[in-house]
């Protein structure tokens, strides 16, 4: 979903009283039946269309050369595979020892898209613009033959203007070529056309790419006010057309309820090419506030009108809310002290790679958010705009970050950086700006020139590119050295990121002690879900790594705003701290496929006052009757008491934010912790010993789908036993089958040493458990997901998609 949405209007107010507004949507598309089948826009009877081109790509892995062939209509493709865009290509590749190890040991090769679409007679005289919401990376694309130009960067948006070279009435043909082998990070960074594709039709006069922005100020918020709200609404609008134009713009605010509530116009004229930008400056009575508890978001509706009729119209989604920062206090929103009980995460998930669906995105807020994480931090780099939106709707504050420092596309800036351009830092301010739950604006992550005068002049032209777009939000960056420096980055940013340095807090706020200071990376502990012994041999690490300074570091010191543990999920590459044949990264809360590991227990009895208690080993141990187990507990209660077969082994204190631990002899049965609140058993939890699987469960969090053809599902699998119980250590091999319509996206099971594809319709158990993602398709359909493994009963769910 775009921040800026097509309207939806049907008679907006009484000033527009008489004009006939045709319910748009955010993305309208029409599917081509088969690939030598053009997709074709509706005629633009709106203000404004744009057209979702997913659908229907055909794809070739691997460069061509010369290309001046490949980029022609007449060039034949027949034999490229169809693909549905977003779609990550480096994902089905084979790991191999010999590939890159950062990037997970998967092969990266250039790739080319091709795709022919058709555009209605009724867009002439209209601008189109062809709209990539992202590509990894430095992708060339072309139009009939005629090039529109190259784009670097693998994580920002960019649009060409196509109107002097598409065919009305006829067939068009887009080609990209994709270049991801010249990296831009260090971790799993996929390839593709990953993020969706756009055909916009405007009129000559309309609303700028990204040109309403809504600022607003709350009096006395800092100290909890809400009386009223002060919303400043800037509107930039542009005229492409051949002669001057006179317009009307037409401001409608609505609540969070649906209530219109403020209608403001204002006029202007507009000369050929010409660029203006609009203030109204509207108030709100008893604002409801976004919050964390209340994510409250109103909506901004414009209308653009000439001679009375609507030429454009667009929906920006924006919140009221005040944030502090305290140098000494920590972090306020409206008034009240929060602490950031953060996570950092790459894009990929288990399935799909960098290719997540948009509905994915709010799936993944809500998994981190049962840990009681509360902010995620974008590492590193700008995200799908869809998980923005989700954490708008959702509650979960965002650290957004920049790719890189200053005007390069490598690993570190280099000495001799310049920012003359910054086009990337200056897309991503623009396009996340109304997002309320954006708090923080990061410019760059561990870079060399962070502690150097050079390394400071090079973020303070960042700082000025950042207070063009907006200067609501402090600016900071994720620094790994360099805080005591004379001159450095932390001098010149408003407030300080930490990584891993918590040796140095008291130093670094004695440096700086008029600043904010948070954890930006911290907490970065290696474990696999479900084990409980290292062994590099297959690259699991053992949950019992696990150490409470970090957290204890930022919990313990009130001038702390909070922390960003690394990570919320288990990523994709940077395999740490085994190489092969481990192909990803161990240190989230969640594991590929969102399963909670243990660690996040532990977090979770920090970040929720909800009384809980989490026990771990797992209690199957076949062979090992008599020996000691090492036995832990989590909670956020006064004590805990820990009974094996219903015999207690003893009642102990639990520290402030730490745990709590026994050595059990062994014996098969059931081991339970019970939480303590002043006498009163206030949380329980408990292990048992299980038998073998006999029985496959789906658990899908929902089971209605859109026929969309993008929205997707996350359909987590368990082994369970003749009494119900995930069995831990079972790793049968399961098949999964999608009738009715839609198609299976990928499966996962979190194992980092697992070799088989994602983009696959099997994967064996990882502890009991695994997952498929499905995706439905364009058609109402009753869907039945059935899963088998040989020798346990199968399992079947139905979906319905409307």
């Amino acid at each position: 979903m775009q921040n800026e949405k097509i309207g939806v209007f049907r008679g907006i107010s009484a000033i527009l009283a008489g004009v006939v507004f045709i319910g748009l949507s955010s993305c309208s598309t029409t599917r081509a039946k088969g690939a030598d089948s053009p997709t074709t826009a509706s005629a633009a009877t709106e203000p404004r269309q744009r057209t979702l081109l997913d659908a229907d790509w055909l794809f070739h892995l691997g460069d061509i050369t010369p290309n001046n062939q490949v980029v022609l209509s007449s060039f034949d493709d027949g034999q490229w595979q169809r693909v549905q865009v977003p779609h990550d290509y480096v994902l089905d590749g084979i790991y191999s020892s010999k590939n890159d190890r950062g990037h997970g040991y998967l092969p990266y090769d250039v790739g080319w898209y091709r795709k022919r679409f058709v555009i209605p007679e009724g867009d002439r005289g209209k601008i189109l613009k062809l709209d990539f919401d992202g590509v990894f990376r430095d992708s060339e694309v072309w139009l009939n033959g005629q090039s529109l130009g190259r784009h670097q960067s693998g994580y920002t948006p960019f649009s060409y203007d196509i109107t002097k070279l598409a065919k009305l009435g006829a067939e068009n043909v887009i080609a990209v070529r994709v270049d991801p082998r010249k990296f831009e990070g260090w971790w799993y960074e996929g390839g593709g056309i990953y993020r969706h594709v756009y055909l916009t039709a405007l009129a000559p006069v309309h609303l700028a790419r990204w040109g309403t922005y809504v600022v607003s100020t709350v009096p006395n918020g800092d100290q909890g006010g809400d009386a009223e709200a002060d919303v400043t609404i800037q509107t930039t609008i542009e005229n492409g057309g051949t002669a001057a134009a006179k317009c009307e713009v037409v401001s409608e605010i609505v609540s969070p309820s649906g209530e219109t509530l403020k209608t403001l116009k204002i006029s202007d004229s507009l000369a050929v090419n010409g660029r203006r930008e609009l203030v109204q400056k509207p108030v709100i009575d008893h604002p409801m506030l976004w919050s964390i508890q209340t994510p409250n978001l109103y909506q901004l509706r414009t209308t653009v009108l000439q001679d009375g009729q609507p030429v454009d119209s667009t929906t920006t989604t924006f919140g009221i809310r005040t944030i502090r920062y305290d140098a000494n206090k920590g972090f306020f929103l409206n008034g009240k002290h929060v602490e950031i009980y953060g996570t950092a995460s790459h894009q990929d998930l288990a399935g799909v790679g960098i290719a997540v669906p948009d509905s994915l995105q709010e799936w993944r807020v809500q998994q981190l958010q049962k840990t009681g994480c509360n902010a995620w931090r974008t590492a590193h780099n700008p995200p799908n705009e869809a998980l923005l939106d989700a954490c708008d709707r959702l509650g979960m504050m965002v650290m957004d970050e920049n790719r890189h420092l200053g005007d390069v596309y490598t690993h570190h800036s280099p000495k001799g950086t310049t920012a003359n351009d910054l086009s990337d830092l200056a897309t991503m301010i623009q396009r996340d700006r109304n997002h309320p739950s954006i708090i923080m604006w990061s410019m760059c992550n561990e870079e060399g020139l962070q502690g150097t005068p050079e390394g400071a002049a090079l973020f303070s032209k960042m700082m000025n590119v950042v207070h063009r777009y907006d200067q609501t939000r402090p600016i900071t960056s994720a620094m790994n050295a360099g805080y005591l420096a004379k001159q450095g980055d932390a001098d010149v940013e408003d407030i300080v990121g930490v990584n891993y340095s918590i040796q140095l807090y008291d130093d670094i706020h004695k440096r700086h002690p008029d600043k904010a200071i948070f954890g930006s990376e911290d907490t970065n502990e290696k474990t696999t879900r479900g084990e409980y012994a290292d062994v590099p041999a297959t690259g699991m690490r053992s949950c019992f790594n696990l150490s409470e300074e970090a957290w204890l570091a930022v919990a313990t010191r009130p001038f702390m705003d909070g922390s960003f543990t690394w990570t919320g999920f288990d990523y994709e590459g940077e395999p740490n701290p085994y190489g092969w044949p481990d192909v990803s990264n161990n240190t989230g809360l969640l594991d590929l496929c969102g399963f909670p590991k243990d660690k996040a227990y532990y977090f979770k009895s920090c970040w929720s006052e909800k009384p809980m208690v989490h026990l771990l080993p797992y209690w199957n141990w076949p062979g090992k009757e008599g020996k000691n187990i090492r036995v832990m507990a989590f909670s956020n209660t006064k004590q805990v008491e820990l009974f094996l077969n219903g015999k207690s082994l003893g009642k102990k204190d639990m520290p402030f934010d730490a745990h709590v631990e026994w050595e059990v002899p062994y014996q098969p049965g059931s081991l339970t912790a019970k939480g303590f609140k002043d006498s009163e058993i206030v949380a329980t939890d408990e292990v048992q010993t299980t038998g073998a699987p006999i029985r496959i469960e789906l658990q899908p969090p929902r089971t209605t789908l859109h026929i969309d053809g993008e929205d997707a599902a996350v359909v987590p699998v368990s082994l369970l036993d003749d009494k119900d119980r995930v069995v831990p250590t079972a790793d049968n091999r399961v098949t999964f089958q999608l009738s009715g319509g839609g198609r299976i996206l990928g499966v996962g099971n979190g194992n980092p040493a697992d070799h088989d594809p994602d983009h696959a319709s099997q994967r064996k158990a990882f502890h009991g458990r695994c997952i498929v993602v499905i995706q439905a398709g364009t058609k109402p359909a009753s869907l039945q997901l059935t899963a088998n493994s040989p020798g346990l009963a199968p399992a079947t769910v139905s979906f319905e998609a409307h």
